[in-house]
């Protein structure tokens, strides 16, 4: 069952949060093109894949609690800790930030205003270096 389960864990982190850092970049590139409809979808699909993202959590927590009791694994292990941690933070900027930007984003280009570029960049940009981390963690465990 601890297979099962680290399997679905890597599986979910490769097609769920790899979509997760990539689709505000292709936002970026929709928002330079002056493609309002795109970043629209974009935003909403950000949004699902972020919350999505949760069963990469669930599915860890599973890999956890299976563990062999020799690997003395909890949330108070320090990589575990850390990689949860940097994971939240991640998915706020992700979900608070770099989402709404990238529909006040589409709205201002419908209205033939200044793009959010800057912020949905810098937003997600942060966002993707703290999954890298969280993956460095994760291979790691130091």
């Amino acid at each position: 069952m601890e297979t099962l389960f680290a399997v679905l864990h890597v599986v979910s982190a490769v097609f769920i949060v790899g979509p997760m850092a990539i689709l505000p970049m292709t936002a970026m590139r929709a928002v330079r093109a002056g493609n309002a409809d795109q970043v629209q979808v974009l935003a909403k699909s950000t949004n699902l894949i972020s919350l999505l993202s949760l069963l990469v959590v669930f599915f860890g927590f599973g890999v956890m609690g299976l563990a062999d009791k020799k690997y003395d694994l909890s949330i108070g292990t320090p990589w575990i800790l850390w990689s949860i941690i940097l994971y939240v933070v991640a998915l706020g900027l992700t979900l608070f930030l770099v989402v709404p930007t990238m529909r006040r984003a589409a709205d201002a280009i419908r209205g033939g205003e200044t793009s959010k570029y800057p912020a949905i960049a810098a937003g997600s940009g942060v966002a993707s270096l703290l999954l890298v981390a969280v993956v460095v963690l994760m291979v790691w465990k130091p």
